[in-house]
């Protein structure tokens, strides 16, 4: 990251009252150290006045050199699709639910952005999954994401028919609700709930797993971070099924159309607090340890 941070963007669901409330707190203190602040064109703020320029969100990839967002993980997923293919380091403030990458805390959220501001901070490059969305009737539609690309059924109380297939062999026929296929970052995301396992994010991985399989042998895998995994639907009557990448819809499944996913050229560098431990994280957001030992200290 190339300091000192001359422009930043701070990114969130501002109509919730706590994003409010720290983006009110953040922006004057931003700008009391040098640095101008970007918000979105149509932010609601509910009527605060804030020294900060009104720009798209488009254009905070382009023009800031970080990138705050201030919500759960799904502010922070949203963020890294404005800045993917621009290489803009990412801070999540925790306001939401679970913060598996919004890993600071409101009450350390000033200290943390002035250590960010003065290069301590811990760097983390996360690998990026490119989505691509084959047509049967040519059209391409393309995406990129950080936790994982979802196929999933579209008509309710259908299910699906597909066929995997890895660097092209042929892996397994699954009937199912669909299938994730995650990053080492997204195996505590959606993965895990289809009973896949966690991945340290430092391990070069993917995560396949089906969601509700009709089969029971019909299990998650890990293999290769290059791979390249194919899903093609197999034809059967009112067949339908979506493709989202990390929660944004890209497009429809349809009989005769395939998506492709593999590792992606561009990568999100998320920024931590001196001293992050990740496994300290899952015990904090998985309730590990409880009513064990302490070892924290």
């Amino acid at each position: 990251m190339a300091f000192p941070v001359r422009v930043c963007a701070l990114v969130g669901r501002f109509t919730d009252p706590r994003v409010a409330e720290s983006a009110a707190t953040l922006v004057p203190h931003l700008r009391s150290r040098g640095v101008d602040v970007l918000l979105s064109e149509d932010a609601e703020l509910g009527g605060r006045q804030l020294d900060a320029r009104r720009v798209p969100e488009t254009e905070f990839g382009r023009r800031a050199d970080l990138v705050i967002a201030i919500g759960g993980d799904g502010t922070l997923l949203y963020a890294a699709r404005l800045v993917a293919r621009h290489d803009v380091p990412l801070l999540g403030i925790n306001r939401g639910r679970l913060g598996f990458l919004t890993d600071v805390l409101p009450q350390d959220m000033l200290a943390c952005v002035d250590d960010v501001l003065q290069g301590r901070c811990e760097s983390d490059r996360r690998p990026l999954l490119a989505a691509c969305l084959y047509g049967k009737d040519g059209a391409i539609a393309e995406a990129l994401a950080l936790n994982d690309v979802v196929v999933q059924k579209l008509a309710t109380g259908r299910m699906l028919d597909f066929e995997t297939f890895l660097d092209d062999q042929y892996v397994n026929s699954h009937a199912g609700d669909g299938i994730v296929i995650a990053s080492a970052t997204g195996s505590t995301a959606y993965a895990l709930s289809c009973g896949g396992p966690i991945v340290h994010p430092s391990l070069d991985v993917l995560v396949v797993a089906p969601i509700c399989p009709h089969t029971l042998s019909d299990r998650p895998i890990v293999v290769s971070g290059q791979s390249t995994v194919e899903v093609r639907l197999i034809e059967r009557p009112d067949t339908r099924a979506q493709v989202a990448c990390d929660g944004s819809v890209l497009g429809e499944l349809e009989p005769g159309a395939r998506l492709q996913v593999k590792p992606a050229r561009q990568h999100i560098t998320l920024l931590h607090p001196t001293g992050h431990d990740y496994y300290r994280l899952l015990r904090s957001k998985l309730h590990w340890g409880r009513g064990s030992l302490d070892h924290s200290r």
